[in-house]
């Protein structure tokens, strides 16, 4: 037990010197964007008062919230420094929710605005940004969450059940989790929203709907369609998303408008679609599946084995 005890504790030890070394470096990460462009930005007034905060958020906050967390590491008072740091959050949340926002704004301001573009590049050819850019500083928070989450747990895995300071870092661990996974569910959504508009822009016309609540993209590429009556294999890009799946073919390369596009052949409702390998369940040539809805039966082939396994995979999971 003696010897359990003090791996622990030179394995946190090890763990809480990490975590404040770090912290230093992200603090002083943190302060050359709080002390070269929101100081000065704001005694210049080069961007008005809303756009500032637009584009830095609560960064000022943050910043003060870890600085604590430092001073209570420094010092030894992890308990106290972990209570502390547990009020702060939702902080990030807020920083996730804007992050988007913050990096269409400074774009916007960077295209419109040219005092502000040359204050930008002239800060950022300053030698303690180490080639640097503003937009390379600005995710620094949310990267630093997701190290806060494994170094807590860490802590926690060396601290013995039966203290006081297991229970503080139990629940810092579960609320510093639930923020990630709250920020992760901000990030997944947005990189939905973009694959579905990017797949609606690929399809010709509006008369398919991609753009629908609750739908979610799952995979696309391109299959051959046997059909029933021996004609010849048509190839076609398949978008499957978690309620449909869309058949296209390409538009004519000499399309005046249409020629990088895709014309929409089918769409097939999932909900009453099950599923089978025709044959592809060796790692023979290739595969075929078979999709039947209730009025009609698809057949798919491809010559590469692994390429048909994922689709039947992504399938199953999609109609599940």
């Amino acid at each position: 037990v003696e010897d359990q005890r003090a791996r622990w504790e030179r394995k946190r030890s090890r763990t809480a010197k990490e975590l404040l070394e770090t912290e230093h470096k992200y603090l002083e990460q943190l302060d050359l964007v709080l002390t070269y462009f929101v100081t000065i930005l704001k005694a210049k007034g080069t961007l008005k008062p809303a756009v500032l905060e637009t584009i830095f958020g609560p960064l000022e906050s943050l910043y003060s919230a870890s600085h604590v967390l430092s001073l209570h590491l420094e010092k030894g008072n992890l308990g106290p420094g972990l209570e502390n740091f547990c009020q702060s959050l939702d902080l990030y949340g807020h920083y996730a929710e804007n992050l988007e926002h913050a990096n269409k704004t400074l774009k916007e301001q960077v295209r419109k605005n040219k005092s502000f573009r040359r204050f930008k590049k002239l800060q950022e050819t300053r030698p303690q940004f180490q080639g640097r850019e503003l937009e390379d500083l600005l995710p620094l928070p949310l990267q630093r969450l997701h190290q806060y989450k494994h170094f807590f747990r860490d802590l926690l895995e060396n601290t013995s059940p039966d203290t006081a300071e297991y229970q503080k870092l139990a629940r810092t661990v579960k609320s510093v989790c639930e923020v990630s996974h709250r920020i992760q569910d901000i990030f997944d959504k947005r990189e939905n929203s973009l694959q579905l508009l990017r797949v609606q822009k690929l399809l010709k016309g509006q008369k398919t709907q991609v753009l629908t609540p609750g739908r979610w993209y799952i995979r696309e590429g391109w299959l051959l369609v046997v059909p029933a009556k021996g004609e010849e294999l048509k190839r076609r890009m398949f978008f499957l998303f978690s309620d449909i799946l869309i058949a296209a073919k390409p538009c004519h390369p000499l399309h005046l408008l249409n020629s990088n596009k895709l014309s929409c052949q089918a769409v097939y409702p999932l909900h009453q679609c099950s599923v089978d390998k025709v044959f592809g369940h060796t790692w023979s040539q290739g595969g075929l599946l078979s999709l039947s809805f209730p009025h009609k039966t698809l057949l798919l082939m491809s010559s590469n084995q692994q390429e048909i396994n994922d689709w039947y995979r992504s399938l199953t999971a999609a109609v599940r």
